[in-house]
C-alpha cells in the first residue's frame, strides 16, 4: 500500500516525561501531530531518576549482580513510562497502546546491560500506524537471543528511537529533549553560541564522541548509516505542530541537504578526560602491544595518543583515557612494568578535550593553525593533539576551558551577531 501521510518518531527523555503533568504535555503535542495528518510513533524514556534508583536498588542487594535479572529490573522503567503515555493519549481520545521492546519485536545481542540491535521487525507498527494507531514504546530495551529482555545502555532510548524510525521508514525522528537544537558549542560558556538549523551526520558524530551530549553517540552513529533524518527540539517550548517543511528545531542530515558548509560548525569539549604519560622506555618493537594490548583486554578505551623518541633511544608515550577508568590504567600499566620496563609513571586528572568539529576543513588548509595560533596568544599550552579528517582536538589544562573555548569560538567565526 502506498503511503500518504507523513510518518513521524518521537522520542521523549526523561526530563519531558518527568512526572505525570509533564506526561500530559507530551501526550497533547503527540495528538497535535496526529490531528495534522501525521502517522505517529512515539519512543519514551524512564521518567527523570527513575533508571538510576532502579540500578541502586541492584547495587544494594549485590554489587556483583546477575546482569540478565539487572536488565530485568531497569527495564522497567520506560515500560511504565509508555503506559502511562499510552494511557494519555486515550483520556484525549487518541488510539495509542503501549509496546515493550520484546513485543515488536526488537532482537538485540546476548550483551545484557550494553546490547547492541540486531533486527527490528517494523511490521505490525506499521500496521497500527496504518490504521490510526500510535504506538507508544519503550526505549532502552529488546530481547536477546536467549529470550531474555536486554538493555541498551545509557542513552539508549536515542538508539531505539533511530533504529524504530528506520524500520518504519518514517520521514524524520524527532529527539525531543530540555534544549531547543544544537548549537555551536555550550550556551552555558559562550552567551553567543548560534543554534544550527542543520548539521551533517559526520559532524554530529564527531561532536558526540568528543564531548556534545546532546545525542548519544550510537544514536548518531545509527542514523547515518540508515539514512534517517533526526530533528533535536525541546519539549518545554510551546507551539503546536510544525508545518510541513518547517522545522523548529536542528536537523541531522545527509552532506547532501546542506547547500553551503561552515569551515567549522562547531566547539566542543570533555572534561572526563585523564593523561597517563610514561616516561623513558628503552625504544624496541612492541612497546606499543605491551601498554594498549592489556588496556584493551580490560575494556578501557583509549583516545589521543603521543609518542616521542629522543636521541638517547628513550621513548616517552602519553595517552588520555576516561577519569573513571584511570585507577584501573595505573593498575595494568604497574603491573606491566618489568614488561615495559617505563622509568617514570605519570597521571593527570585536570584535563579538558577541546575541539573544533567541520566538514568544510576537508577543503580548506589552515583550520588548525588558527586553533593553535588562537591558544598561544592566550598564553594555553596545549599537550596533546590528535585529528581526524573534519577535526582537530587538544588537550589543555582545565582551569583554561572555558578561556580556550570562548576564544576559539570568536577566532572561527562562531558568534552570533
Amino acid at each position: 500500500m502506498e503511503r500518504k501521510a507523513p510518518r513521524i518518531v518521537m522520542k521523549f527523555g526523561g526530563t519531558s516525561v518527568a512526572d505525570l503533568d509533564r506526561i500530559r504535555a507530551v501526550a497533547e503535542r503527540v495528538r497535535a501531530e496526529v490531528e495534522a495528518g501525521r502517522e505517529v510513533a512515539v519512543v519514551v524514556s524512564a521518567m527523570a531518576g527513575v533508571t538510576n534508583q532502579l540500578v541502586g536498588y541492584c547495587q544494594a542487594l549485590s554489587p556483583l549482580h546477575d546482569a540478565r535479572e539487572y536488565d530485568a529490573v531497569v527495564a522497567t522503567g520506560e515500560q511504565v513510562t509508555s503506559g502511562l503515555l499510552a494511557i494519555a493519549l486515550q483520556t484525549l481520545g487518541v488510539d495509542a497502546r503501549s509496546w515493550h521492546g520484546w513485543q515488536i519485536p526488537l532482537r538485540t545481542d546476548d550483551a545484557h546491560g550494553r546490547a547492541r540491535i540486531a533486527t527490528i521487525d517494523g511490521d505490525a507498527l506499521i500496521s497500527g500506524m496504518r490504521a490510526g494507531q500510535v504506538p507508544v514504546i519503550a526505549g532502552f530495551q529488546g530481547i536477546g537471543p536467549d529470550w531474555r529482555v536486554t538493555t541498551l545502555g545509557r542513552g539508549g532510548s536515542d538508539t531505539s528511537a533511530v533504529a524504530i524510525a528506520a524500520a518504519v521508514n518514517a520521514d524524520r525522528c524527532d529527539i525531543y529533549t530540555d534544549v531547543d537544537g544544537i548549537y555551536t558549542t555550550d550556551p552555558r560558556i559562550v552567551a553567543k553560541a548560534r543554534k544550527l538549523d542543520k548539521i551533517t551526520y559526520e559532524e554530529m558524530l564527531e561532536l558526540a564522541s568528543v564531548g556534545a551530549k546532546v545525542l548519544q553517540t550510537r544514536s548518531v552513529e545509527l542514523a547515518m548509516k540508515e539514512r534517517v533524518r533526526v530533528q533535536v527540539l525541546s519539549s518545554f517550548a510551546d507551539g503546536a505542530a510544525t508545518a510541513d517543511g518547517e522545522t523548529p528545531g536542528s536537523l541531522v542530515v545527509d552532506e547532501d541537504e546542506i547547500v553551503e558548509q561552515e569551515l567549522v560548525t562547531g566547539i566542543a569539549y570533555s572534561r572526563d578526560e585523564a593523561k597517563v604519560s610514561m616516561r623513558r622506555i628503552p625504544d624496541r618493537p612492541g612497546i606499543a602491544a605491551a601498554i594498549f594490548g592489556p588496556l584493551s583486554e580490560a575494556n578501557i578505551n583509549v583516545d589521543m595518543i603521543v609518542q616521542s623518541t629522543g636521541e638517547d633511544g628513550m621513548t616517552n608515550m602519553t595517552f588520555t583515557t576516561s577519569k573513571s577508568d584511570l585507577g584501573r590504567a595505573i593498575a595494568l600499566m604497574e603491573a606491566a612494568h618489568d614488561e615495559i620496563q617505563y622509568g617514570e609513571l605519570l597521571t593527570d586528572d585536570a584535563v579538558v578535550k577541546v575541539s573544533v568539529v567541520g566538514v568544510g576543513m576537508r577543503s580548506h588548509a589552515g583550520i588548525a593553525n588558527t586553533m593553535f595560533r588562537t591558544l598561544s596568544d592566550r598564553a594555553i599550552n596545549i599537550q596533546v593533539i590528535s585529528t581526524s579528517e573534519i577535526k582537530v582536538s587538544v588537550l589543555i589544562a582545565a582551569e583554561y576551558a572555558e578561556l580556550a573555548i570562548r576564544a576559539l569560538h570568536t577566532a572561527y567565526g562562531l558568534d552570533a551577531a
